[in-house]
């Protein structure tokens, strides 16, 4: 049996050792019904539940908000003023709380220059280890840039024969302007003597009696010192550093030991070769969030406004002789292309093979050229040179586009970053490894005893994160991918790697979801990534649905029954074993196998279909793929194999465009065909917030809340007080509460913290003004409606046909809980794209006769089983509507109901990007080694 500590046994929370657990008596917050609970400490624990159960209460409004609020009790007097208006969760108390720890969805980096790398700080490292050990080589001989130190110089003499006569000497130029006899004077007032002319030791005094012989020397060498090599004279090797370095001053860097009559060699104390002058490697040079290390010409953007190579060659299919370079087509550009067709059989370049074909080298010389040909570069570099004339400023704008910087490859580094090489690789290298090779390279790196010994233990904090972020699923990123182009899950994951590397103890880590876009394969990988948070010595609490996570767990919390009003109760407490023999909730149920999501009796068959053809982005192999219409389609495989590349770089934004939308960036593909005249309209459902503002709410976005002001605005106190609609909205002047502007909270910003966000004062956190308030519908007034869930509005609005219409959608796609005024910041990812489905399924298409392409982003996104059920019955209806649907996923539930399934693979990153199969979910599961057949046969 579960251990349930229900309120008539609180009194047992009382005996509890805090030192043991973390103990909530009667937690009140949002829906919790005074809801005890005592989470033992040091163990790794699931609440679960279905969506708006109140798990999110517990665990973020409830505990991290006590926590958060505890540090802040810590803090000096400046911050503590805030914290009399910073609320306490409405709970009777908590005891045994620990420094608390959120790591939610929510993308916070919205900066083009946060990075991976930056983000996990597993740069900041690179940079360390690049400036300490990296060693320079020139671009030009590939030879190793050293600048000699005064024991290199040392180091030689006492390398020739022993009793070998030496002279160290400085080499010296006449100045134009001076006279030579005062420099020679200036030598002699520094205590020097002698010079060497053409092997001729002179006197200093002697040349300048001699006017004549000094008119006709141009340079000469200064002699510092003469001896003999004897090793062990301590004294003479004194001596000798003495006089190097006097060398090296006095030849402004350069030092040279002479053998009289053999040989002579020269020593710089400057870091040059190849007559190049190089910059010594240290932490700035490598930062590109700094000016002096970020690239010169993106300014450390890693993107400029330059030549798209995909407007340069639109049909890579072509070959150079078929005019595969669209600028060199026209009659008057085609002389810049006769040169290479002419002499391409002398330096053996391919004219008649399609340009996808050409290897990376040939490619490179058609921008280049050489001797035979002018290249692209030069094309280019003549239209700007013409841009006074208007013609050429337009041909000029049609090739151009946002492309990767050429001189830092997109790593916004300065060019002479990447000659600093550790074991042949660059720090640019490095970055644009995916993480998978980069642990690879680190685990085989070959380093001298001096490097171990500086770098080991630099290596030992990059080795330790790069594992944890490949042990969370993300071995196919590179550390330079920017870090708002990740997904929620990705980012919460890369913050749990970063927690994991800077290994912290004794800690509360709460955890909203880490499974999220993570395929069954890499979920196991990071469930041992959560049980070693555990095992150093933190309290790891998970939101989480997914069922492997909860296998692992040493405790699961299961809050219930239902949703929302009807949630809030702790319907369970013990480990899944238990769990299992009980039939108390839809979870005990859902893995009991008495409830659960059935597979479809039918697949619908389909002759329509869009086709991309050629994609190429990232890390797709040329691919081809057909994606049936007027089915439900699902695209699947592991994380990192190409699925939304395929799908939010290429098909979406491709559509996009035939309906005349531009803005989108597409990805690199030779074209689009199939039945492209029957999509009427694309959209694309993802799981970014439904507003900008904090002002945004499902109400709104579902368009109810028009119909709602309206009815308010016909009441018989509105209408002698003659209200309008707009009186009722908390978006403009007249009826809002001025003092927050409609907000019902007010922010305060904390410096080095999150803004605090406190309840309005002036209207107690309703928005409205007190004389609005008093116009009241069926008892209750419009702040009272805007406290709704969904679930009651639908009964309070029962016989008002037109509201009904917009809201009965959100109950459809299991939003039933979540309250109508709700602000769109505080719904999680999954929730705002359900309401985005839901205003979609309110619109219908069928009146229309539109045929709508619905693209959809992991919809199961923070879905409880049960809610995973209504939402394929939300997504069946927009098929059934006559659209078509598909959707980028990794839950099995949803899979094995699909008409049609587009699996990708084998692998992430580089090991992906092929299409491992096509058709129906039966057909997939008798593939031997593919990872999505091992997972989707327990479930048909």
């Amino acid at each position: 049996m579960g251990k349930v500590v229900t309120a008539e046994k609180t009194d047992v929370l009382d005996q509890l050792d805090p030192k043991k657990y973390i103990i909530i008596k009667n937690a009140r917050v949002n829906n919790l019904k005074n809801l005890s609970v005592a989470i033992p400490r040091n163990k790794l624990v699931v609440i679960t539940g279905l969506s708006g159960s109140g798990k999110s209460s517990l665990a973020f409004d409830t505990l991290f908000a006590e926590g958060q609020r505890m540090y802040v009790e810590s803090l000096n007097a400046y911050a503590r003023q805030f914290l009399v208006r910073m609320e306490k969760p409405e709970v009777d108390y908590i005891k045994g709380i620990s420094p608390a720890i959120a790591i939610e969805q929510k993308i916070n980096s919205k900066n083009p220059r946060s990075t991976v790398g930056t983000t996990t700080e597993i740069y900041d490292y690179l940079k360390l280890l690049f400036a300490r050990i990296g060693k320079t080589f020139s671009p030009v001989s590939g030879n190793e840039v050293k600048k000699h130190s005064v024991e290199d110089v040392l180091n030689y003499i006492n390398s020739l024969p022993e009793r070998e006569k030496i002279q160290i000497l400085a080499p010296q130029k006449f100045p134009d302007k001076k006279k030579k006899e005062d420099v020679l004077n200036l030598l002699l007032q520094k205590g020097f003597s002698r010079i060497l002319i053409d092997e001729t030791v002179l006197a200093i005094e002697e040349l300048m009696e001699d006017a004549t012989s000094i008119k006709k020397v141009k340079d000469f060498h200064l002699l510092i010192d003469r001896a003999m090599v004897n090793k062990n004279d301590e004294d003479l090797n004194f001596r000798l550093a003495d006089s190097i370095q006097t060398g090296f001053i006095e030849g402004e860097g350069y030092c040279i030991v002479e053998v009289p009559g053999k040989k002579r060699e020269t020593f710089s104390d400057k870091f040059e070769l190849d007559g190049i002058s190089f910059e010594e490697p240290s932490v700035n040079l490598f930062s590109f969030n700094n000016p002096f290390g970020a690239c010169k010409r993106c300014e450390g953007f890693g993107h400029v406004l330059g030549i798209d190579e995909d407007l340069v060659f639109p049909d890579k299919s072509l070959s150079v002789y078929e005019g595969v370079i669209a600028p060199w087509r026209s009659e008057k550009m085609q002389k810049w292309a006769e040169p290479l067709l002419k002499n391409g059989i002398k330096f053996d370049f391919p004219i008649h093979r399609s340009y996808s074909d050409l290897d990376e080298k040939e490619k490179s010389l058609l921008w280049e050229g050489n001797k035979y040909f002018n290249g692209l570069n030069d094309f280019f570099n003549y239209l700007e040179s013409k841009t006074h004339k208007i013609q050429y400023r337009v041909m000029l704008s049609r090739y151009r586009g946002r492309t990767t910087c050429p001189d830092c490859r997109g790593t916004r580094l300065r060019k002479d970053a990447s000659y600093v090489k550790i074991d042949g690789k660059s720090i640019v290298d490095q970055v644009l490894m995916p993480i998978s090779k980069c642990i690879e390279f680190f685990n085989q790196i070959k380093l001298n005893s001096h490097e171990k010994q500086v770098g080991g233990r630099i290596l030992k904090e990059i080795s330790s994160r790069l594992n944890y972020l490949d042990r969370v699923g993300l071995g196919y990123l590179t550390l330079n991918r920017v870090s708002s182009t990740l997904s929620g899950g990705e980012y919460q994951r890369i913050r749990l790697a970063t927690s994991l590397g800077s290994a912290l103890v004794g800690s509360m880590y709460i955890l909203d979801e880490p499974s999220i876009g993570l395929h069954p394969r890499d979920t196991r990988k990071l469930v041992s990534v959560l049980e070693d948070l555990r095992n150093i010595g933190n309290t790891v609490i998970v939101v989480e649905h997914e069922e492997e996570v909860m296998r692992a767990a040493d405790q699961i919390i299961d809050i219930g029954p239902d949703a929302g009003a009807h949630g809030g109760q702790l319907i369970f407490q013990g480990s899944i074993e238990e769990m299992k023999d009980e039939n108390v909730s839809h979870t005990s149920r859902y893995l009991h196998g008495t409830e659960g999501i059935s597979v479809p009796k039918r697949r619908r068959a389909w002759h329509d279909f869009v086709e991309v053809k050629g994609a190429r982005e990232n890390n797709l192999n040329n691919l081809t793929v057909k994606f049936p219409l007027n089915t439900l389609c699902m695209i699947t495989g592991v994380s990192g194999s190409g699925k939304s590349t395929l799908v939010k770089k290429i098909l979406y934004p491709a559509l996009k465009k035939l309906h005349g939308n531009m803005g989108e960036f597409t990805g690199r593909y030779d074209g689009i065909g199939g039945i492209l005249g029957k999509v009427s309209q694309v959209e694309f459902v993802d799981q970014n917030p439904i507003g900008k503002s904090s002002r945004s709410n499902p109400v709104t976005y579902v368009k109810a809340y028009d119909a709602i002001r309206n009815l308010y605005s016909e009441q018989p106190l509105a209408k002698a007080r003659a209200y309008k609609p707009g009186n009722f909205s908390f978006n403009i002047e007249g009826g809002r509460c001025e003092i927050c502007q409609g907000e019902g909270v007010v922010t305060v910003e904390m410096q080095f913290m999150a803004d605090i966000h406190l309840k309005c004062e002036g209207c107690n956190g309703k928005r409205f003004k007190q004389e609005i308030l008093e116009v009241i519908y069926k008892d209750k007034n419009i702040t009272d409606v805007l406290d709704m869930t969904i679930d009651e509005s639908l009964k309070f609005f029962g016989d008002k046909p037109k509201i009904l219409e917009k809201l009965k959608p959100l109950a459809d796609v299991g939003l039933g809980y979540i309250k109508l005024g709700q602000s769109s910041n505080s719904l999680s990812g999954g929730e705002a794209q359900r309401v985005k489905l839901a205003s979609f399924l309110g619109k219908g298409s069928s009146e229309a006769k539109e045929h709508i392409l619905f693209i959809f982003d992991e919809p199961t996104t923070g879905l409880h089983f049960h809610d995973i059920k209504k939402l394929l019955t939300a997504l069946n209806a927009l098929v059934e509507q006559g659209n078509s649907v598909i959707v980028i996923e990794h839950n099995m539930d949803m899979i094995k109901c699909a008409d049609w399934i587009i699996d990708m693979g084998p692998e992430g990153g580089d090991g992906g990007g092929n299409v491992t199969f096509e058709g129906v979910p039966e057909d997939l599961v008798k593939l031997k080694n593919n990872y999505t057949a091992s997972f989707l046969k327990d479930k048909l």
